[in-house]
């Protein structure tokens, strides 16, 4: 990632993370590791890294979370801040994330806040986490306002993708992290959404076209975060289907046994292209296409897939307006003039999205 003095490297691939004391001591040098992680996470991947850190003669600490996005709240955020100080843990120190989206958002909100700044490294264990939520240095917490509403922009010093970590994910999780990386094709980039409509079997299967999507994205997603690091502008592309899918998410309290991050940035990527639809910028040509490549790696695309009630539209407007793209007021959606070409729509009418969403909750 291109970013300056505060630029660092990213490092795909099979195996990775058997490396981390390695590439640890090459950048941190005499640093010692506090490792925040999830409970699900240390009983899988832990004493690898721990092994690893061992081997390199880095002193390590562990620190579990609960699984989960509950996990992301004042209450831990605290704990952990705590935790890593009752370590003894100095600013030359570094927090590592080990885990997916929720525990890179929250260990990175750690990193920025402990003594004013912690190197920071990303291990990310989920495919969401590789392509997305571990590039980009967003970091933060939720709030019964909404999601991600609290937090820092905090450049990590180093991400790890190991590719071979995803082989223990559940098939959900596998379909969930899909979604960000569809999202790469139809926001930017026609060809590569074109690749994967060809190849996702074989990302799914884990082989060199596995390595090849991730990279791709993270390369994407990059790109967009050199331009616009602090999301004045063109960053802002990256959350395709994101004000939909965010507000789903807050609508069922963030319960995953109904919907988890990825199925709902599936389902607001396909609201995003039907209203666009609606508006006359795109055809139901270019609809259908993204339905069909959703719906047959298996994410839902319809609100009435997510189980259980679902609130009126107008909770849902609620919650919209919370969203971090909100400007003075105004409400802020990113719509498609085709596949790969996504743009920002400042200003959108309230009462044609509420409308809209009315007619999607009726079905």
């Amino acid at each position: 990632m291109e970013l300056g003095a505060r630029a660092y490297d990213i490092v795909i691939g099979r195996g990775v993370l058997n490396q981390a004391g390695e590439h640890l001591s090459a950048r941190l040098p005499g640093a010692r590791v506090a490792i925040i992680t999830d409970d699900t996470v240390a009983g899988i991947h832990l004493p690898a890294l721990a092994a690893s850190l061992d081997a390199a003669d880095i002193g390590h600490t562990a620190i579990t979370v609960p699984a989960g996005e509950s996990s992301k709240c004042f209450a831990q955020f605290e704990r952990l801040c705590d935790a890593v100080l009752a370590a003894r843990m100095e600013r030359g120190d570094a927090l590592v994330a080990l885990g997916g989206g929720v525990v890179g958002d929250l260990a990175g909100f750690v990193a920025a806040s402990v003594r004013r700044g912690m190197a920071f490294v990303q291990i990310p264990t989920t495919l969401l986490a590789q392509v997305d939520s571990s590039v980009g240095g967003k970091t933060g917490i939720n709030s019964r306002h909404g999601k991600n509403l609290i937090g820092a922009f905090y450049q990590p010093t180093l991400v790890l993708a190991d590719t071979a970590v995803l082989d223990t994910l559940p098939g959900r999780d596998f379909r969930a992290g899909y979604a960000e990386v569809a999202k790469y094709g139809l926001l930017g980039d026609a060809g590569f959404f074109a690749w994967l409509e060809t190849n996702w079997r074989a990302v799914f299967a884990g082989g060199p076209e596995r390595d090849e999507a991730i990279a791709r994205s993270c390369q994407a997603k990059a790109d967009v975060v050199v331009e616009d690091e602090r999301e004045s502008g063109r960053r802002a592309l990256l959350n395709l289907g994101h004000t939909f899918g965010h507000a789903l998410e807050s609508a069922v309290d963030y319960a995953t046994e109904r919907l988890v991050h990825g199925e709902g940035v599936a389902i607001g990527m396909m609201l995003a292209h039907e209203y666009s639809a609606r508006l006359g910028l795109i055809g139901a040509d270019v609809v259908e296409r993204v339905r069909v490549h959703l719906t047959e790696v298996g994410l839902p695309t319809r609100i009435d897939q997510i189980p259980g009630q679902m609130p009126p539209a107008d909770t849902l407007m609620d919650i919209i307006a919370q969203d971090k793209k909100v400007s003075r007021g105004a409400l802020t959606f990113i719509l498609s003039r085709g596949i790969g070409d996504a743009f920002v729509e400042k200003g959108v009418e309230a009462a044609g999205v509420r409308a809209f969403l009315e007619e999607k909750l009726a079905r």
